[in-house]
């Protein structure tokens, strides 16, 4: 996994535009910090202090356009066509694969099965990770996720497949709350919910708890 990244990093510098190489690597080499927050949205000062969006976007484009990351914009409601509620400026970026993402933040095999104390958020991100690239192997629909105004709730993932709306929850612990998906189905009431978690396949009245082995 480790000489794949460096492959990919080499190949930067033989493809790109030479004047954007050094912000592609600093975009790509800030992904696990940037999805190591709380709020896994894509911050420009995280690369680095007073960065603004015009000086990366042609760098992040790039990285969207090799498939090397996968972007998901904000949704500000769950209606048709979803890509015509985005937000362009509000997004996450994850990367093409779980375990590049893992060699690349640098955590052993023992941390990922074993699990400590101080392995909690970044668990989550790996979840995220995980159902974002299986969202995106099964198929080119829309995958976005939503928040209200003041980003005080958030539903991890808003898919558009055949005309339907389908908001998914991700959970990679045991807690299985979530005040913020509870809200988002009571408010839009959509046909079908989905949460994706460790716990075994259960279909409530209101959503659908799949197993993160079974997303696809």
């Amino acid at each position: 996994q480790n000489q794949i990244l460096h492959s990919y990093e080499g190949d930067f510098s033989k493809h790109a535009p030479i004047e954007i190489v050094p912000r592609i690597r600093m975009v790509w080499q800030s992904i696990p910090a940037q999805l190591a927050k709380e709020n896994k949205k894509f911050i420009f000062g995280v690369i680095r202090e007073g960065a603004r969006a015009k000086d990366y976007e042609l760098a992040i484009q790039w990285l969207v356009d090799t498939g090397l990351i996968l972007k998901s914009h904000r949704v500000s409601k769950p209606g048709l066509p979803l890509i015509a509620y985005q937000d362009l400026s509000v997004f996450k970026l994850f990367l093409l694969d779980v375990g590049l993402l893992g060699a690349m933040a640098g955590l052993n095999t023992r941390t990922l099965i074993e699990g400590d104390t101080l392995f909690t958020e970044f668990k989550g991100a790996l979840a995220e990770q995980f159902v974002m690239q299986q969202l995106r192997v099964k198929s080119e629909s829309y995958i976005g996720y939503w928040t209200n105004e003041r980003s005080t709730a958030e539903v991890d993932f808003v898919v558009q497949d055949e005309g339907e709306i389908i908001p998914i929850e991700v959970k990679s612990g045991e807690n299985l709350r979530s005040r913020s998906f509870k809200l988002f189905c009571e408010k839009y009431k959509p046909a079908k919910a989905v949460r994706t978690s460790m716990a075994p396949y259960k279909k409530e009245e209101w959503m659908t708890n799949i197993p993160l082995y079974g997303i696809l």
